[in-house]
């Protein structure tokens, strides 16, 4: 039998039907806008019943774009928006109108230091190999803005890596920092989804200090993790006189009301190289525990 082609589709594409629908005859039905496709109109996906599909859709458009770049795993990377690099911590001081201003400059100063240890960790986490199945892994992920944000970027392209970044729409202005890679920039409406995104794909988290934010993001993760929704994996706990000034955690165990095993969840650490050790060390365990698990055994 002759060989034959056999079309992939029979019905058009969404876009095209779009643009078809677009170049309709002018009329008094066609110019309602009921009339327009349901998916191409924005007045009515913009609809506070439509919340839910816009839910949806946010959960998405990321996973197909990463799923598409080949992101196998991703190190995630949280932080203040507010630490300087070290090169602008002296100017930051220097710009301090009242002593108030000047004590919370200097402390600013004080960490900017991470700004670089971020910027280091980025680097050593963007040279992991590629998997067999040709998965990247351990892409470099931030929340796409300033400061510690910036630096995990900007480390990860300093050797030639692509990297992610997860902006959200604030009442203020926040545009991506300039290291992001502009096809793996993406820009959220729910702080939900964001956060969804963020540990969808994250196998190590390093956690810098920060404010409000990067609070929320790293006790969601501890409570992910504690109550089994999700499995373990390395977090990283940088600046641990900071940690332990803001926040009691010998406190809560003392109080009972969280467990003294729940501190193991996470590691502190100063350094990138520390950092990534203790990454590398930790899959290292679980490659061994999985062989084993493979032969049978049971340690």
């Amino acid at each position: 039998m002759k060989k034959q082609e056999i079309p992939e589709r029979v019905f058009p594409k969404a876009k095209d039907d779009a643009a078809a629908a677009n170049q309709a005859k002018l009329l008094p039905q066609t110019a309602d806008p009921a009339y327009r496709l349901a998916y191409d109109d924005r007045d009515f996906l913009l609809r506070d019943d439509l919340r839910p599909v816009r839910f949806q859709l946010e959960l998405l458009k990321p996973e197909l774009l990463l799923e598409e770049a080949g992101i196998g795993s991703t190190f995630v990377m949280y932080g203040s928006a507010r630490i300087p690099p070290p090169e602008n911590a002296d100017a930051m001081v220097a710009a301090a109108a009242t002593e108030t201003q000047k004590k919370i400059a200097e402390r600013l100063k004080a960490k900017s230091h991470y700004y670089q240890v971020a910027r280091e960790l980025a680097q050593l986490a963007s040279g992991a190999p590629v998997s067999e199945d040709g998965k990247r892994q351990f892409v470099v992920c931030s929340g796409g803005g300033p400061s510690i944000m910036e630096a995990a970027n900007r480390g990860a392209r300093d050797v030639g890596a692509e990297t992610i970044g997860l902006n959200i729409v604030l009442p203020f202005e926040q545009a991506p920092n300039d290291y992001v890679t502009p096809h793996l920039s993406f820009n959220f409406h729910y702080f939900a989804l964001r956060k969804m995104h963020f540990l969808l794909r994250a196998r190590a988290v390093a956690v810098f200090p920060g404010g409000f934010g990067t609070f929320d993001e790293f006790f969601e993760l501890l409570t992910l993790i504690q109550t089994g929704k999700m499995a373990m994996l390395p977090i990283l706990l940088y600046g641990r006189e900071f940690w332990d000034k803001v926040v009691n955690f010998e406190a809560l165990v003392d109080e009972g009301v969280v467990a003294p095993q729940d501190m193991d969840l996470f590691r502190f650490v100063e350094t990138a190289e520390e950092g990534w050790q203790h990454v590398q060390d930790y899959y290292q365990r679980y490659s061994e525990k999985q062989w084993r698990k493979g032969r049978g055994e049971k340690k």
